[in-house]
Order: structure tokens, then C-alpha cells, then sequence
């Protein structure tokens, strides 16, 4: 039986690039694409519209990972059995989907991720900035050690989720910001939720959204907090509903 593939859009200002991310999405592939604006200030829903793409907006800007926590409510109540994260800036290659959404289909993972760091040296050709390229080895290193994972990186955008991996996991309870990438592996660990990766490439350009320096280190901080979670529900210290 056909699987539906869901890819979720989560949108902010992403007027200048939506529609060469929505030209590269296998539409052989997936069955619908939703667009999750977090009240952007620019055409993205106007864009999305005339694109035939489903729309939700929210009534105020609440973050990344809030956008997400609906981008994925949204998909399982269209019926998704596999949901494609993919980010609107045209920052990752909606062209390697068939690649991320295999594994699942195959019954071989409940996740793929897309990773800028299995063949390091695409994310340098790609542009990454040099601080991020190192930031990124170091915190995957940490977060591989403190939860006995070996993924290549905890903070791609570019993700497969089936949809036993989504019921399964209480995203809701997840941070709004950002560190709820690492928030639902976290999850997935705990309820032996299978991980793969797939290499991909990446774009760095003026208008492709990404964090600055001062914002990067502020998420490293609070994924050191998250571990120091993470180590204390595993040890018995506290009760977690988020990660129960």
C-alpha cells in the first residue's frame, strides 16, 4: 500500500524563495504540501496561495519550533504516513526527497535527516561559515556522547518523520524555539525510534535564513541544558512528561 508523503513548509519572510523551493519538490513524490506561516511580513502566504499550496497562519510570530509543532499536527490530520520537513529559504535540496523519504518507505527507519556533515566538505563548498562548521562537529560530538547516538548532525532542517515517530513523541510539549530539533531526537531515542541519515548539500546566501553568532551561542547553551536534562529524567532524578 502507497505510503502519503506530506512536505510541511515552516514560513517566515520566506516570500523571495518560496517558489524555487516549490518548483524543486518532487511532486511524483509527494502527495501535498501545507505551509505553516509564523506571521511573516512579507507576500509568503500571498505566494503560497497562488501556488495551490495549503495555508496556515498563525495569528503572531511564535518561533521555529512552534511552527514546526504545527506544521506536523497539520500533516497527520491531512493523513501523512511520512512528513517532510523542508525549509521554505531554499537552503536545503528539495530534490534529494526521494533520497530521505527511502529508508521509511523501506521499513529500515522511523526518521531520516538530512546531513550537511557526512561528506564534511560539501558543507564548506556549500558555504557554511567556518565558526558554524566547527560549532556543528563539537555540539553533534557532545550530544552523540551524552545519548550513546552516532548521527553526523543534530541540526539539519531537512527531515523525514514517519508517522509512527510523530504519534509516538510528545512534540507539543517541545521547546517554540529552536532546540526543539534536538528536543524530538531526544524523544525518538527514549521510544527506540529509528534514525538515519542521508548526505545532502547545502546554500548559503544573502535571503537563506540562518542564525548569527551571538543567537548560535545562546542554542549551544541550551542544548548543554537540555543534556543536563536529558542525563537527570534518564537517572531517576525527575519525572518528565515531555520525554515519558
Amino acid at each position: 500500500m502507497k505510503k502519503k508523503i506530506v512536505a510541511v513548509l515552516p514560513a517566515y519572510n520566506a516570500g523571495r524563495t518560496l517558489k524555487k523551493t516549490y518548483d524543486d519538490i518532487p511532486k511524483d513524490i509527494v502527495d501535498e504540501i501545507i505551509l505553516v506561516d509564523d506571521k511573516s511580513a512579507d507576500r509568503t502566504v500571498e505566494i503560497a496561495k497562488n501556488l495551490g499550496i495549503n495555508v496556515f497562519v498563525h495569528d503572531k510570530n511564535k518561533g521555529y519550533g512552534a511552527n514546526q509543532k504545527t506544521c506536523y499536527e497539520k500533516a497527520l490530520e491531512a493523513g501523512a504516513d511520512i512528513t517532510i520537513m523542508i525549509h521554505p529559504d531554499y537552503q536545503y535540496d528539495p530534490k534529494v526527497v526521494p533520497d530521505l523519504v527511502l529508508p521509511i518507505q523501506k521499513g529500515e527507519a522511523d526518521a531520516c535527516f538530512g546531513s550537511r556533515m557526512i561528506k564534511k566538505r560539501r558543507a564548506i563548498i556549500g558555504g557554511m561559515p567556518r565558526w558554524k562548521f566547527y560549532a556543528n562537529i563539537f555540539l553533534t560530538a557532545f550530544e552523540n556522547v551524552v545519548l550513546g547516538m552516532n548521527l553526523t548532525e543534530y541540526h539539519s532542517g531537512f527531515r523525514a518523520y514517519s508517522r509512527k515517530y510523530l504519534e509516538s513523541v510528545n512534540f507539543g510539549l517541545n521547546s517554540d524555539d529552536f532546540i526543539f530539533d534536538t528536543e524530538i531526537i531526544i524523544q525518538g531515542k527514549l521510544h527506540n525510534m529509528r534514525i538515519k541519515e542521508v548526505p545532502i548539500n547545502t546554500r548559503y546566501f544573502e535571503g537563506a535564513s540562518t542564525i548569527g553568532f551571538g543567537k548560535s551561542v545562546q542554542y549551544g547553551l541550551k542544548i548543554a541544558l537540555t543534556m543536563v536534562k536529558y542525563m537527570l529524567y534518564i537517572r531517576g532524578v525527575f519525572r518528565s512528561e515531555q520525554f515519558g
